[in-house]
């Protein structure tokens, strides 16, 4: 069982989502901290200088912090954003990756198709001739099918 968990902890699946857990902690700090710090003063200087941290709505000894409330949300629709934005440029760059490498494939196999003979010798007098010929328009000889295996077993 020990075994098995150490195969699991090191795929790298697992370690890469460790590793985006971690950023994901480090990116949750500098998003809070842009909001906290930089939108909601600039929001409350507009609204005349109203902190939402301060909203408090209190029913009976209840306090009900709906400001801190706005403010957690305005953090997640922040993060919500550049997760969208991160994954649609990534998904962009990987799209034009796949159709790089489909141009690739594509003009290696146009490559390979005119790299394919399209004349012989003709066996009889040596002349160049199409490869679909069935006889030899210089000699008039007739050839058959399989030319290559004919020529390969004269050369052994």
């Amino acid at each position: 069982m020990l075994k098995e968990f150490k195969e699991f902890a090191l795929k790298g699946n697992v370690i890469d989502m460790a590793v985006g857990v971690i950023i994901g902690g480090a990116f949750q700090k500098i998003v809070s901290s842009l909001v906290n710090d930089i939108i909601m003063p600039l929001i409350t200087s507009v609204t005349g200088k109203v902190s939402f941290d301060d909203l408090v709505l209190t029913i009976g000894n209840t306090e009900v912090k709906y400001g801190s409330f706005i403010t957690t949300i305005i953090d997640f629709l922040i993060i919500a954003f550049s997760i969208f934005i991160a994954i649609r440029t990534f998904t962009k760059l990987n799209d034009r990756a796949k159709e790089d490498m489909q141009k690739l494939v594509k003009k290696q196999k146009e490559e390979e198709k005119a790299e394919e003979p399209t004349t012989k010798l003709c066996p009889y007098c040596l002349s160049e001739i199409s490869i679909k010929a069935t006889r030899c328009p210089h000699c008039t000889s007739e050839l058959a099918e399989d030319v290559h295996s004919s020529e390969d077993s004269k050369a052994e």
